[in-house]
């Protein structure tokens, strides 16, 4: 039955298969995500993110304007460009999780939001959130800073304040900077989308 195996869904109709299918699934499934199973549903947001890079810029895209050429381009002027622009921030970050970093994007963007937080309450909260999820030691999307910077975090996220985090974030914005983005400038991702908001934009 179907209703025992929520948000798993199967094409076939054949409920012999269907059994089979169902056990031998939910057992690799168990093995190897249990590492990462964290209490956040990261498992299906990074499902439907993985397929395609260029799916994950152009869903992006559709829902503003469409790409232009110009936008493109200018992702390539500086990771400050790519990162200021909403389409540039959806290629970056589908791109980063098929490298298997998006730690590094995603506790970039928890920390612009953190900056911006204004009731007390709400910055404790986050606080502890980010803490658990990206500078934990045993945090399941660990982010790559060095012991000084994490035993400083670890001390002011029991009395947050709106800077408790710049320098982790300063230093996994380097790390982006010097290694993944010149990449992703390279990356078939990128090009493809540069390839085809030009073409799109002769045509209109």
């Amino acid at each position: 039955s179907l209703s025992i195996m929520p948000g798993i869904f199967f094409h076939h109709t054949n409920p012999t298969t269907l059994k089979e299918t169902d056990c031998k699934s939910e057992e690799g499934m168990t093995e190897k995500k249990k590492p990462k199973s964290f209490g956040i549903d990261l498992k299906t947001y990074l499902k439907s993110m993985l397929p395609h890079l260029e799916s994950g810029a152009k869903s992006s895209a559709s829902k503003h304007n469409k790409l232009s050429p110009e936008e493109v381009e200018e992702w390539s002027l500086s990771l400050d460009k790519l990162l200021s622009s909403q389409n540039g921030q959806a290629a970056f970050s589908a791109f980063l999780k098929s490298e298997f970093s998006e730690e590094n994007i995603e506790f970039w963007l928890a920390c612009e939001d953190y900056k911006k937080t204004k009731s007390s309450d709400k910055l404790h909260s986050k606080a502890e959130m980010i803490y658990q999820q990206y500078v934990h030691p045993d945090a399941a999307k660990q982010i790559n800073i060095d012991f000084n910077i994490r035993k400083n975090i670890t001390t002011q996220v029991l009395q947050p304040t709106l800077t408790s985090f710049d320098e982790a974030q300063k230093t996994v914005y380097l790390l982006m900077e010097r290694d993944s983005y010149p990449r992703f400038l390279k990356s078939e991702a990128y090009l493809n989308l540069l390839n085809k908001s030009q073409m799109s934009s002769h045509k209109g």
